[in-house]
Order: structure tokens, then C-alpha cells, then sequence
């Protein structure tokens, strides 16, 4: 509950008992905050940033563990709407056809679009936690093998940083 100071016996020409009532109404159904949980956190200061030269504007790419494959070149994507995996590593990594499931069409910002193959869900694996992602699969050429959007990030709980890379 906020604290409220309201003076008088009116408020824009509504008694004081009402509009206190209705303070407790709004501030009482208002969304929820998100509860923080405590747990190891990952911190990079300037030492990690040896060797690198700054400022720059590289892409965050990374290796991830996925099922039971090291997964490299990985784009971490804060921009992007969903999680996409190539057709191609999908088969590498010997997931079953059946496992693909519910073809739709992605839609980038240029009004482009690209037919998908399906959805595929892929235990990922970071730093002891396991998260189940759903993935669409695409089959084209990109310069990623995976790309990981904003669902990812924020079932991460993550805020990527491009600084100490």
C-alpha cells in the first residue's frame, strides 16, 4: 500500500472517505512488482576487459549448451521478438523430425517474411540453470547458428552486456 497525504475534506470535489476508498482500490489491484530472486550473479569489471579495444559495438556471441551439444556462434539478440535455430543444427544435433511441430510465418520490420519448418523445444543449458526454450526452426543461410531474442533473456533473467566481452 502507498502512503497518501490527502488534506481537507474534499479532493476535486469528492469527499475525503471516497477518495480514500478509491486510492485503496487502485493501489490495491495494481500489478503486482516482480519478486527478485537472490542467487549467484555473474559480474565483469575492467580486468575482464584486457586485451579488448574500447569502445566497441561488437555483436554479443556466445557458445551454448543445448540438449546434449556445444552450440557455437550463438547471437544474443535484444531486439529480436523470438529464439531461432537453424534447420541445419537441429539435424546436427540429431533432434527427431517429430519434434518439430506447428509451421508459421516469422515477420521481420521490412515486412519480409520467411515460411518456418516449425517449433522445436531444446533444453538450454548456462551456468546451472537449465531452461526448456521453444525455438523456431528456419532453413536459410545466416551467419548464426541460433539466435536468442527477448523471451530468452527475460526467462534468463539476464541483461546482456556487450562491455566486457
Amino acid at each position: 500500500m502507498e502512503n497518501v497525504i490527502i488534506e481537507g475534506e474534499e479532493v476535486n470535489g469528492v469527499t475525503y472517505t471516497t477518495t480514500k476508498r478509491t486510492t485503496k482500490i487502485s493501489v490495491t489491484h495494481g500489478k503486482g512488482v516482480r519478486q527478485v530472486l537472490e542467487g549467484d550473479n555473474i559480474i565483469f569489471d575492467d580486468e575482464d576487459a584486457n586485451g579488448l579495444i574500447i569502445p566497441h559495438n561488437d555483436a554479443l556471441v556466445i557458445s551454448l549448451h543445448i540438449n546434449d551439444s556445444n552450440v557455437k556462434r550463438v547471437l544474443i539478440d535484444p531486439s529480436s521478438s523470438v529464439n531461432i535455430i537453424l534447420l541445419r543444427v537441429v539435424n546436427e544435433m540429431q533432434a527427431t523430425d517429430h519434434d518439430i511441430t506447428n509451421a508459421r510465418s516469422l515477420s521481420g520490420f521490412d515486412n519480409s517474411s520467411v515460411v518456418t519448418k516449425g517449433e522445436i523445444m531444446l533444453a538450454t543449458f548456462t551456468e546451472g540453470v537449465v531452461k526448456d526454450t521453444k525455438f523456431p526452426v528456419v532453413d536459410a543461410d545466416m551467419s548464426y547458428n541460433i539466435i536468442l531474442g527477448r523471451p530468452w533473456i527475460h526467462d534468463m533473467d539476464a541483461v546482456p552486456s556487450t562491455l566486457h566481452q
